[in-house]
């Protein structure tokens, strides 16, 4: 039965979850703007969101959905819904580890495994996401992709527990050490992929034109 098979088709794939805020002056990349001004900090936030989509979208991993804060409505984003085929959904409301449960908890409704990434770390690749989502095919329970200031720059998972997310001060150094003691005390098995770095300070823009990533720097004077 063909409806009957795409059903399988779609709950055996690993849905993409991008979260993405609105490109607004002032509003994104604020650690950069004394450096950069507010103005080109957003410029860059949006050539970040363009290049995590095209990453997404590249891996073939499963159907792309950009959560978007603090709602779907700003032309950005369905500039990107246009150009990219994705779906846009609304964060929730409360701290980031709320509305990453609230969406993970959402795409696994449908999806019998779920990928987040957020739009700062242009140094994770679609063969990250490819390995995340076999090594979830294989068993693993959970998936994370450290990156090297302490954080993550991805979580997958099969199923949402409430305590891999609550109390946890995001932005501190020791984000992946909490989550990896949360796991232990889930038994959860995980399986972690290469460490990556992300766009935070302006050591980091240096790196990124060291590293000939030129195009994240479109339309950046």
């Amino acid at each position: 039965m063909v409806w009957g098979s795409q059903i399988v088709k779609r709950l055996n794939q690993s849905h993409l979850i991008v979260f993405a805020k609105a490109p607004v002056p002032g509003q994104v990349k604020t650690r950069l703007i004394p450096s950069l001004g507010a103005l080109a900090a957003a410029r860059l936030h949006e050539n970040l969101v363009w290049h995590s989509l095209t990453t997404a979208v590249n891996s073939g991993v499963g159907p792309v959905h950009l959560w978007c804060a603090p709602s779907t409505e700003d032309p950005f984003f369905r500039r990107c819904a246009h150009e990219f085929g994705v779906e846009l959904r609304a964060q929730t409301k409360g701290d980031l580890g709320r509305r990453m449960a609230s969406a993970l908890r959402e795409t696994l409704k449908v999806a019998s495994s779920a990928l987040l990434i957020g739009t700062d770390c242009p140094s994770l690749t679609r063969e990250d996401l490819r390995a995340a989502s076999m090594a979830l095919q294989k068993g693993a329970e959970a998936v994370i992709g450290p990156t090297e200031d302490g954080g993550y720059a991805l979580v997958g998972l099969k199923g949402v527990d409430a305590d891999l997310f609550e109390g946890i001060t995001w932005g501190a150094e020791n984000v992946l050490e909490e989550t990896r003691n949360r796991l232990r005390a889930l038994g959860w098995k995980w399986h972690e992929l290469p460490v990556r770095w992300d766009i935070d300070r302006l050591e980091d823009v240096e790196r990124l034109k060291r590293e000939n990533d030129l195009h994240l720097f479109r339309g950046i004077s």
